[in-house]
């Protein structure tokens, strides 16, 4: 599975190469297609870093402690 920056920048390739508009039109579906699905992984990872972030729990002298996080809910 690639990783989320190497995701992100092939979504980022897709959306430039879709925007310049100068593809036939399956192709066109087929690149927007495979953007949909890094899109959804990207947000998918990015869900997963902002629960384990939120389940920082500050301690009463200041530091932090981290709590178990499950991404079923």
């Amino acid at each position: 599975m690639p990783s989320f920056e190497d995701s992100l920048k092939k979504l980022e390739a897709i959306v430039e190469h879709l925007e310049k508009g100068d593809l036939p039109l399956e192709e066109s579906l087929k690149l927007f297609e495979e953007g949909v699905g890094l899109s959804a992984a990207c947000k998918k990872e990015l869900d997963a870093a902002e629960g384990k972030v939120q389940m920082l729990i500050k301690q009463r002298d200041g530091s932090l402690k981290a709590e178990p996080f499950s991404t079923e809910r």
